[in-house]
């Protein structure tokens, strides 16, 4: 087991610490274009380009479908490509985000969540990842601007595994982590360097171009190879289950990331997928993503001193969905409430959907309850954290219904 370095403690807010974990970590080529709340990180990655801090290209473009498409080409010669965007500027992506994925691209990118539009809204809730996670990226929620940092720099080692070649959204709450000061505790940059090496282009075999010969599989006059071509019924689906197969193998990846990268840093998030928290003898929980889950823990806490059997599980990776996992843990508890800062419309809120698919059939499957919050940035107070909590607990005796609540609007 390696030692936990020495690191130094800097005041940063969300972006900014995104904005540091990039710097440290060799990256070729940043492409961008400014939204709220997400302009704050490529403004500090310009400004390291500027006072020659950092060696790498960054592009300048004129939409964020051109941002995500410069990472793509650059990922495609090889190079280490990160990219962050917000709401519109991620639906304006969208194209792109599938893309990204078919072609196996480990492009990097910081998602600060932010309302989609309309009405036009800067604020946090999390319908802009959610509405792409089906496109076939990893994602990794996170609670705080030190989780930021962290991931950023996991999600370049997950995504360029050969095992994995899929990109990586970092994803933090827009305004309540982006733009909230934090100290945060950054690794040295040559530790850091050490953990990730540069970026190993996979290497394959093309038998009918060049024989027994290994190629890299990427853009090279050397050996040219076509990325992207049309791709039909003959051979789409055969591409579609390698990434389905891909997705699988991350859950290891990912696992054996999050471990390695606590062993330098001294700093894990449960086993890197949820984060459970005094859920050893609860009776119910509350499951959630980001920001919140913080203010679940101190409301856990309250409800603790007053006698009450309560914990709370944060979701951290999103996709691959822990649907393993979370069967297995979830089927401990008389009762859930599930958190969702996001909503399908006619239906319920994405967690709480995929954690209905998740416990299908699990014998001990426990009563869940469905809380949309927050949407446009509505605040999330202790005490109605606390009261939803209570309706949890209160499940537990009459029952769930309604399974599908709305709490904190007027």
């Amino acid at each position: 087991m390696q030692k936990v370095v020495k690191q130094r403690m800097m005041a940063l807010n969300g972006d900014e610490a995104v904005a540091w974990a990039v710097k440290q970590s060799d990256v070729d080529v940043v492409s961008a274009y400014p939204i709220t709340p997400q302009t704050i990180i490529v403004e500090r990655i310009s400004d390291f380009v500027h006072e020659g801090e950092v060696d790498l290209e960054f592009i300048k473009v004129e939409s964020e479908h051109s941002a995500l498409s410069a990472c793509v080409g650059a990922a495609a010669a090889g190079a280490r490509a990160f990219t962050a965007t917000a709401a519109n500027g991620l639906q304006l992506m969208f194209e792109i985000l599938y893309i990204t994925a078919s072609l196996r691209m480990p492009v990097v990118m910081a998602v600060v969540n932010r309302a989609p539009s309309g009405p036009i809204n800067i604020h946090c809730d999390h319908n802009d990842s959610m509405g792409a996670r089906d496109a076939g990226w990893i994602q990794i929620y996170c609670e705080d601007a030190q989780e930021a940092y962290d991931s950023t720099i996991q999600a370049f080692k997950i995504s360029e595994d050969p095992e994995v070649l899929l990109p990586t959204m970092v994803t933090l709450d827009g305004f309540l982590i982006s733009h909230t000061l934090q100290n945060v505790s950054l690794l040295p940059e040559e530790v850091v360097h050490e953990f990730l090496g540069t970026r190993k282009v996979q290497r394959i075999k093309v038998p009918e171009i060049f024989g027994d010969k290994e190629v890299p599989l990427m853009l090279n006059p050397k050996y040219p190879l076509t990325f992207g071509p049309l791709d039909l019924f003959d051979y789409y689906f055969e591409h579609k289950r390698q990434q389905i197969e891909a997705m699988e193998r991350a859950y290891k990846v990912i696992e054996r990331v999050h471990k390695e990268y606590a062993e330098i840093s001294g700093r894990s998030y449960g086993n890197g997928f949820i984060e459970p928290y005094k859920t050893d003898d609860a009776d119910v929980v509350v499951v959630g993503l980001g920001s919140t889950m913080g203010t679940a823990k101190a409301v856990v806490d309250e409800l603790r001193g007053e006698g009450k059997k309560v914990g709370s599980i944060r979701i951290r990776v999103f996709r691959p969905f822990p649907r393993e996992l979370l069967r297995k843990v979830l089927s401990e508890f008389d009762a859930v409430g599930v958190l969702d800062r996001g909503i399908s419309f006619g239906h319920f809120g994405q967690v709480y959907s995929d954690l209905c698919a998740a416990l299908y059939g699990a014998k001990d499957a426990p009563m869940m309850i469905d809380f949309v919050y927050g949407l446009g940035g509505r605040d999330m107070p202790q005490k109605l954290l606390k009261k939803i909590f209570e309706e949890v607990l209160e499940a537990k005796v009459k029952g769930p219904e309604p399974v599908f609540r709305i709490r904190g609007v007027r």
